[in-house]
């Protein structure tokens, strides 16, 4: 059956028009991320997501959620402040106990933009009372479901488990009052464990995600923009294809206290060949990324990853014949005390030429209810080895 879900994601995504008309890095700031420690291995954690995030990483990751409510947060800063990032994320389990809900909300913008349109009269005099702050608004809106699956011909394997989750995601985006746009997509994740193996597989914008913009200018407005040869425009469509993520990782116990955990994704995008990724078979792409996390007690985390590999021209030759490889490496360390757990990554966009820095801070919070299910579960079990949340504790006879 495991078989089966992921035949079916490939047969899915190779049988989809991805024709040149489509537009590259739609809706691009959901790729950034959300969570420290995903962000601390690179996003290298389709296969091993086990939290309140997995709804922006792997949904099916969500199913592992047993306190009665975990909530996420993370904020984030890019250059110089000037860009936020934030994210909200709850999960919870329904009442039946066999499956777990999501709710997060993703924002990316920049605040307080000069707005300049009307600066200049037509007089040719300058009126400075006439400039006004805007925002450009990028909002993401998921819902999550996800839930354990046992084939029948695993039900006695308790060494296998697969799990299976979904996203429906709607998407608003804003420019100050002069545009705005609404979209909606599905996403659809599976992972599994085998031992101390781990697969994962995530199908992002499964049935194509497309963003319809509406455009509102006064009249003053159009003037302005006819007067400097802009083209006035209504409406305009972008469209997302799907993108698909493998993973697979494993975990190494080293002692009674250190665990490590490595894991390996390819990120495959099918809106034709992108510039400088390490492997382009047209019209699909493939960036890969590798990231691992040593944990000493299930207190404290060290990850470490590198992703977003570029082959680009080398600033170093003159004569622009000669290529170098840039990639993007990320730290990240983490806590994690009882119900609550804090994690922080750094990254930069490269390290061979003019490094961008980020800095990411999340949060996570389990709330359970006194004496709850949630709560005994919490306190009677043990974590799996990588793992930031609990095993599922076995069925007493």
């Amino acid at each position: 059956m495991v078989k089966k879900y992921f035949l079916l994601i490939l047969v899915v995504v190779s049988g989809l028009n991805v024709g040149g008309q489509q537009r590259k890095y739609v809706n691009d700031y959901l790729n950034i991320g959300v969570g420290g420690r995903g962000m601390g291995m690179s996003g290298a954690q389709i296969a091993s997501i086990n939290d309140v995030t997995s709804a922006f990483w792997n949904p099916a990751g969500m199913s592992y959620v047993k306190s009665d409510l975990q909530v996420g947060l993370m904020h984030s800063e890019y250059f110089s402040g000037i860009a936020k990032y934030d994210y909200l994320g709850t999960a919870f389990q329904l009442k039946n106990r066999k499956g777990v809900l999501g709710l997060s909300l993703i924002r990316f913008a920049v605040d307080d933009i000069p707005y300049t349109l009307n600066l200049i009269q037509p007089d040719g005099s300058i009126d400075y009372t006439k400039i006004k702050a805007i925002s450009a608004q990028d909002y993401a809106g998921l819902v999550t479901y996800a839930q354990q699956i046992k084939p029948k011909r695993y039900a006695s394997r308790e060494d296998i488990d697969i799990r299976a989750g979904g996203n429906l995601k709607i998407i608003h985006r804003s420019i100050g009052s002069l545009a705005n746009a609404w979209g909606a997509g599905l996403d659809l994740g599976l992972q599994a464990k085998v031992g101390k193996w781990r697969a994962g597989a995530v199908i992002k914008d499964l049935t194509t995600t497309y963003t319809i913009w509406s455009f509102s200018f006064t009249d003053e407005e159009k003037d302005a923009l006819l007067s400097t040869g802009n083209e006035i425009v209504s409406k305009s469509t972008e469209i997302a294809t799907p993108r698909l993520i493998l993973g697979g990782g494993r975990t190494f116990t080293v002692n009674k206290k250190i665990d490590v955990l490595a894991e390996l994704n390819l990120d495959v995008t099918t809106d034709g060949k992108r510039y400088g990724n390490l492997i382009n078979l047209n019209p699909f792409s493939i960036d890969p990324r590798i990231g691992a996390e040593v944990s000493y007690s299930k207190l404290l985390y060290l990850r470490l990853g590198v992703g977003n590999f570029q082959r680009v021209l080398d600033d170093k030759d003159t004569l622009n014949l000669q290529k170098t490889t840039l990639f993007q490496p990320t730290l990240g360390l983490g806590v994690k005390i009882k119900n609550f757990a804090i994690d922080y990554s750094f990254s930069s966009l490269n390290i061979q030429s003019s490094p961008l820095y980020s800095h990411f801070i999340s949060l996570r919070i389990d709330i359970n209810k006194k004496g709850g299910a949630g709560a005994a579960a919490m306190e009677s079990v043990d974590s799996v080895p990588g793992d930031n949340s609990p095993k599922i504790p076995k069925n007493k006879k």
